[in-house]
C-alpha cells in the first residue's frame, strides 16, 4: 500500500472513530471507549500533519495562480515568497508524514534489561564495565527512570566482570537500544605506571523486558541450582545457599543471580533476564524468517559491532556507526546522553526512510 492509500485509509478510520466515540453505546462501555480513544489518539497527529500539509499545498497553487495573472512586480515578489514559503512548509510535513508512517516497533515503549560485560583489557575492561554502568544510571535518571541491580560480579579494583540491571521508564527500549555492541576506551589505566594509553573493551547489550504472558517458560524445561554467594576472588560472603543458577534446558541459556540474600529473590530476577533474553531470540528469529533484518548498523544491536570510542586523553567520544564525535567526554560519562541517542535515532529513520524508496506524498 502507497502513502496515499495509507493516508486516506487513517484519514476514515479516524473519522470513524470520530463517529464512534460520541455514540451513546460506546461511552456506556468504559472499556471500549478506552480502546478507541488510545487508537484515536495514535491517529491524530498523522491526520492533523495531512491536514496542515493539504493547506500548503493549496497556498503553493493559489500563489502559483496569482503570479500567472500578476503585472505589478512589487506583487509579483510577494507572491513568489508566499510561493517559496508554501512549499518550503508542503516539503517539511512531508518528511513529517514520510516518519510518521513508519512501523513503529512495538518493544520501543518496553522496560529494559542491560548486561555489561568487561571484554578484552583485564581489570582495565573491568572498571570501564563500571563507567559504562554509572554512566547508564546517571542517564536514567535525567530521564526519570528507576534502575534496579539484577546481577552483579564484581572485579578486583572495584569495577564488574559483569553487571545486569534493569530500567523502567517510558520509552526506555527506544532510546536504550541504540547501545547494545562493543564500547571501546582508550586511556592510561590506574595500573599503569609507564604511563602508556591502553585500549580495553565492554559489551553492552539491551533486552526488551518480556512479560509473563510474552514468554512461555515450561517449569520441566528448567535446571535450577543453588549455591553459596561469593565475591571478588572467589570468597564466600555468604554462609547459606542463596545464590541461584537457572538452566534453560533447550536453548542452553544460563542465568546466574546472587546479589540477594533471598534464594527466592534471586530466582525472581533470574527469571526476568531469562525471558527477556528468551523474548530476544524469538523476535531474532522472526527477524530472520522474515528477512527484516537491515544492513544498517544503526541500531542493530549487534554485540560484535563495536559503535563507540572513548578517548580519556583527547576528552572524546566518537560514536563509529554514524560517524559523531563530541569533544565532552565527562558530560557524555556523566549521563548526558541526548546528542548520541538523538542522532542516532535520526539516522535509524533515514535508514527506513530509504529503505521504504522514493515514494512521494501526493495530496489525498
Amino acid at each position: 500500500m502507497g502513502f496515499l492509500e495509507r493516508l486516506r485509509e487513517i484519514e476514515e478510520t479516524y473519522s470513524e472513530l470520530e463517529e464512534k466515540l460520541s455514540d451513546p453505546q460506546t461511552l456506556a462501555d468504559r472499556k471500549k471507549y478506552a480502546e478507541l480513544a488510545r487508537t484515536h489518539a495514535e491517529l491524530a497527529e498523522i491526520v492533523e500533519c495531512l491536514r496542515e500539509y493539504r493547506k500548503a499545498k493549496r497556498e503553493a497553487e493559489e500563489a502559483k495562480e496569482l503570479l500567472r495573472g500578476e503585472g505589478d512586480p512589487e506583487m509579483q515578489e510577494f507572491l513568489r515568497q508566499s510561493l517559496q514559503e508554501a512549499e518550503r512548509k508542503g516539503a517539511e510535513l512531508e518528511e513529517k508524514l514520510k516518519v510518521l508512517l513508519l512501523p513503529k516497533d512495538p518493544r520501543d515503549e518496553k522496560d529494559v534489561i542491560m548486561e555489561i560485560r568487561a571484554g578484552a583489557g583485564g581489570e582495565e575492561a573491568g572498571l570501564f564495565a563500571g563507567d559504562l554502568y554509572r554512566m547508564y544510571q546517571r542517564y536514567a535518571d535525567r530521564q526519570g527512570w528507576k534502575t534496579e541491580p539484577l546481577s552483579s560480579s564484581p572485579s578486583e579494583l572495584g569495577g564488574f566482570k559483569e553487571v545486569i540491571f534493569s530500567v523502567r521508564g517510558r520509552g526506555a527500549y527506544s532510546r536504550l537500544k541504540f547501545e547494545s555492541g562493543v564500547h571501546r576506551v582508550q586511556r592510561i589505566p590506574i595500573t599503569e605506571s609507564g604511563g602508556r594509553i591502553h585500549t580495553s573493551t565492554a559489551t553492552v547489550a539491551v533486552l526488551p523486558e518480556a512479560e509473563e504472558v510474552e514468554v512461555e517458560i515450561d517449569p520441566s524445561d528448567l535446571r535450577i541450582d543453588v549455591f553459596r554467594s561469593t565475591g571478588p576472588g572467589g570468597q564466600s560472603v555468604n554462609t547459606t545457599d542463596s545464590a541461584v543458577r537457572i538452566t534453560h534446558l533447550p536453548t542452553g541459556i544460563v542465568v546466574s543471580c546472587q546479589d540477594e540474600k533471598s534464594q527466592l529473590q534471586n530466582k525472581e530476577k533470574a527469571m526476568r533476564i531469562l525471558r527477556a533474553r528468551l523474548f530476544r531470540m524469538e523476535h531474532e528469529r522472526i527477524q530472520r524468517e522474515q528477512a527484516e533484518e537491515r544492513r544498517s548498523q544503526v541500531g542493530t544491536g549487534e554485540r560484535s559491532e563495536r559503535i563507540r570510542t572513548y578517548n580519556f586523553p583527547q576528552g572524546r567520544v566518537t560514536d563509529h556507526r554514524i560517524g559523531l564525535t563530541l569533544y565532552r567526554l565527562e558530560d557524555v560519562l556523566d549521563g548526558d546522553l541526548d546528542e548520541i541517542i538523538e542522532a542516532l535515532a535520526a539516522a535509524d529513520r533515514a535508514e527506513r526512510l530509504k529503505e521504504l524508496g522514493g515514494n512521494e506524498v501526493e495530496t489525498p
